[in-house]
């Protein structure tokens, strides 16, 4: 199992907005194990030029064109779309692999790809590869991400290390493989349903005579405290929920509109789909 140190060497392959956010993260965290870590650690692997210089610049790190460093990588992230990850890892097997069988010091493959499966991606790696699989989300480049860290059941010790890493940026929890698709729908996917109630929350104050720019400051600022007040008291969410519905007031007039428009079952839809969405990319 790898240790995340001074001595770590790190590969992320894509230099995409998870990606350069995984860098940021591991670089600016102040908690174990990621504190551990700084820009000499880490190489970046990105086709586009331009892009390669501008995270070069902003955080410091190597950026390379091709896989060739992967021969050196104790751990290696996969921050490409499923789309493309098949030709990406054909490649790690091709040039820098060689097919050979890896050996107990092999990397440690980190996916965040979502659908793709941990045996999805041994098939396309020699025989030994170690791979753990990461939901993480969006929030992830503000260190408040929600990430769900799986392995295959044979590799207990590194999906605990990668999720003390997640945890470095925001909470992480360890599920079973089966289960990312769900934490996709909810977590994965979930910032765009919270931009969606915040856009429809600034388009309502609108309509009630706000300002464009107050009413979204107000919904934004609405979203993120209550977030924060639930997370920092820890009472659970319903008990929240009931003590700000007063019998026969405003709040609980709003809410029941809603329900009559089909709010909860909307958003237990959209998750659905999501989920279902991921099992079919998972599966092409």
């Amino acid at each position: 199992m790898p240790e995340f140190d001074a001595h770590t060497r790190i590969a992320v392959i894509g230099g995409g907005k998870m990606g350069a956010a995984l860098v940021g993260g591991m670089i600016a965290s102040s908690q174990n194990p990621a504190s551990a870590l700084c820009a000499d650690n880490i190489v970046v692997v990105n086709p586009g030029q331009e892009r390669r210089t501008m995270l070069s610049e902003k955080y410091g790190v190597a950026c390379v064109e091709d896989v060739s460093y992967l021969s050196e990588a104790d751990v290696v992230f996969l921050a490409v779309k499923p789309q493309i990850l098949p030709s990406v890892l054909d490649d790690v097997a091709k040039s820098v692999l060689g097919g050979q069988i890896i050996k107990q010091d092999s990397p440690l493959f980190i996916s965040i790809a979502a659908g793709v499966s941990i045996a999805d991606i041994k098939s396309r790696l020699p025989e030994g590869a170690r791979v753990v699989r990461v939901m993480p989300n969006m929030p992830l480049q503000v260190m408040e991400g929600a990430s769900g860290v799986a392995g295959d059941g044979k590799n207990e010790a590194d999906v605990s290390l990668v999720n003390e890493l997640f945890s470095c940026f925001g909470a992480s929890s360890i599920v079973a493989e089966g289960d990312l698709d769900a934490v996709t729908a909810v977590s994965g996917s979930g910032p765009a349903y919270v931009c969606a109630l915040i856009e429809a929350m600034r388009d309502g104050g609108v309509q009630e005579g706000l300002s464009r720019e107050v009413s979204e400051q107000l919904a934004i600022q609405t979203v993120f405290g209550t977030a924060a007040y639930i997370k920092e008291s820890g009472i659970p969410v319903h008990e929240v929920l009931e003590s700000i519905c007063s019998p026969g007031g405003t709040t609980i007039a709003g809410l029941a509109a809603m329900e009559e428009k089909g709010f909860t079952e909307s958003v237990i839809a959209g998750e659905r789909a999501c989920a279902n969405r991921s099992r079919e990319l998972g599966a092409s």
